[in-house]
């Protein structure tokens, strides 16, 4: 997963790479042109006392040293800008996927994973490219030309780096493999620490409410003293490295001066040479060392790209049709013709056999208890599910042949629960029209019973909202969503329970006049108060997933049980007409 993830996104950037190999390449050869200079220096210059010699090469060296130091940094910059435009791609990618998700993948995979994955984890692997592009490219280059050099100075202590390498290379990747199944559990938990802290931010109004701060206390330190064990238990492991690195190392060098040292007293190695084979062996052993980061770098990386090719390649349930319908306006007719919808898993349908029919002008209410489907059945016309029995038709197509942003474009959708964008208040309401004036919005604004306390504001369209428009109240946020549905100007109006925070006497208001507004479009209301939806053209019960009932207000009172029992209910005194 992960070699196919970085080679996917790093096509892009092939120029780069064959540009960094060549700065790298440059940079270890100079890099390692420097001991061979030095054992020259030192063996016909200082031990010869020849100046003019030491005057030549050492300006030599320091020519070699700038060149040296051009490419690293060269290197460096290409590597870096490499890595960060591969991170950027895959973030785009991830958002890209996700934004075509229906409810159904966000629920299988998880809101606080899909967060993890498009910031932690794609920064794992990010890093992993970077230090690829400044290390790795360098390691093995550096560890070839190392081993070359060395043996050019002196073969008889080749078995030195024959008996280090290996030996380092072996203790190194037994650590790693003690690593990899730590990486995951170590993602893992980072994503259950995300969700507990998710839902405590969320509903922090609900834990002081009940005065369960203590117990989520508890619960968020379970979940944060999980990730400190997997945390501890890699940090424990990556810090057995280094002393393996440094003993092999430290233990190299003594080998090398004990050894040599006999060499040169035999006469079969001048001590130039031996100061350079010395330096040779190090930088091989650094080469070790430095794939021995990228390693340790490797088991995390791989993990999170097993995670972020999981969400590119779930594919959306609701998907474009391959050949979709030539339908590039709507007129706002909607059928619903033995309709369904099951959960993936589920026992038992949401909704079964619903059947529908509306036309612009007409408003549609859907009533019933908690559980029977309402939302679900608001969900199916605006294709968030795809229906699994049935069809759902718009101007007589299906909505699965229909293109997505002409159907869209042609719906506006008041969500149960209200949402609104960090920005302003002129952002949200032209979220669904770029283009609406500022008188507009004001109308919308009349319209939805928003304009006085809009007005009140300071800044009036252009007074600050935060994040999800927790700086407004409830019914507030839930009038501002109705005046950013109303400025789209839609054809099909879905208002799901988008009237519950609001008064009675605001409630008359606003409905009083959407109806001008909505004269030339299909109105599907979702209530929960049968007082508020008793003048609707058409009202459809449903009743556990079923459609128990439908007609007008008086003909339900007449034919249907469940209908009653809702009057009944609210009314306190009876069925009432």
């Amino acid at each position: 997963m992960l070699i196919r993830l970085i080679r996917e996104f790093l096509r892009a950037y092939s120029s780069w790479l064959w540009l960094l190999v060549g700065l790298q390449l440059i940079s270890v050869i100079t890099n390692l042109y420097l001991p061979s200079l030095n054992a020259d220096l030192i063996d016909n210059g200082l031990a010869k006392a020849d100046v003019d010699h030491i005057w030549k090469v050492g300006g030599v060296m320091l020519l070699v040293s700038l060149v040296q130091i051009v490419a690293a940094s060269a290197a460096a910059f290409t590597g870096a800008r490499t890595a960060m435009g591969f991170g950027r791609d895959v973030r785009g990618a991830i958002f890209a996927r996700v934004g075509r998700f229906s409810s159904r993948e966000f629920n299988q995979i998880g809101t606080p994973s899909l967060i993890t994955r498009g910031t932690n984890d794609v920064q794992q692997v990010q890093m992993l490219v970077l230090m690829s592009c400044t290390l790795m490219i360098m390691a093995p280059i550096m560890m070839i030309g190392g081993v070359i050099m060395a043996l050019r100075e002196d073969v008889g202590l080749s078995w030195l780096m024959v008996v280090a390498v290996p030996l380092l290379a072996v203790s190194i990747g037994l650590v790693i493999r003690k690593m990899v199944p730590w990486s995951r559990r170590q993602q893992t938990r980072l994503d259950a620490v995300n969700r507990v802290l998710r839902e405590q931010l969320m509903g922090l109004r609900v834990v002081r409410a009940f005065v369960r701060e203590p117990q989520e206390q508890q619960r968020f330190a379970g979940a944060n003293d999980d990730l400190t064990e997997a945390a501890i238990r890699m940090g424990r492991l990556m810090g057995a490295m280094f002393p393996i690195v440094m003993i092999v190392m430290n233990v190299s060098t003594v080998a090398v001066v004990w050894f040599g040292g006999h060499r040169v007293a035999a006469g079969d190695m001048e001590i130039g040479a031996l100061t350079a084979y010395m330096t040779y062996l190090i930088q091989i052993l650094m080469a070790v060392m430095m794939a021995t980061f990228m390693f340790m770098m490797v088991p995390r990386a791989s993990v999170a790209a097993e995670r972020i090719r999981e969400v590119l390649d779930t594919e959306p349930s609701v998907r474009p049709a391959d050949e979709p319908a030539g339908l590039e306006t709507i007129t706002g007719v909607l059928d619903l013709v033995d309709a369904g919808m099951r959960y993936p898993g589920a026992e038992s349908p949401v909704l079964r056999n619903v059947n529908l029919h509306a036309e612009p002008g007409q408003m549609v209410a859907v009533i019933g208890s908690t559980g029977a489907g309402k939302t679900t059945l608001l969900s199916l016309v605006a294709r968030l599910f795809d229906a699994t029995e049935g069809q759902v038709l718009v101007d007589g197509v299906d909505v699965r042949e229909v293109r997505p942003d002409v159907l869209w474009g042609h719906i506006g959708i008041v969500p149960q629960k209200p949402y609104l964008f960090s920005g302003t208040v002129a952002s949200n309401l032209r979220y669904g029209r770029p283009d609406a004036t500022d008188e507009e919005l004001w109308e919308a604004l009349e319209v939805a019973q928003a304009r006085e306390f809009v007005s009140a504001m300071d800044g009036g369209l252009e007074a600050p909202i935060s994040q999800g428009g927790t700086n407004v109240s409830g019914g507030q946020r839930q009038r501002l969503c109705i005046a950013r549905a109303i400025v789209a100007r839609p054809k099909i109006y879905l208002l799901d329970d988008s009237f519950s925070a609001l008064d009675m006497a605001t409630d008359v208001r606003l409905r009083a006049a959407l109806k001008p507004i909505t004269r030339d479009a299909t109105v599907v209301v979702v209530g929960q108060r049968a007082s508020s939806i008793r003048d609707a053209d058409q009202i459809l019960v449903l009743d556990d997933g079923l459609v128990v009932g439908s007609g007008t207000h008086q003909e339900l009172l007449e034919t249907c049980q469940t209908y009653q029992e809702i009057v009944a209910s609210q009314s306190g005194t009876g069925v009432s007409a």
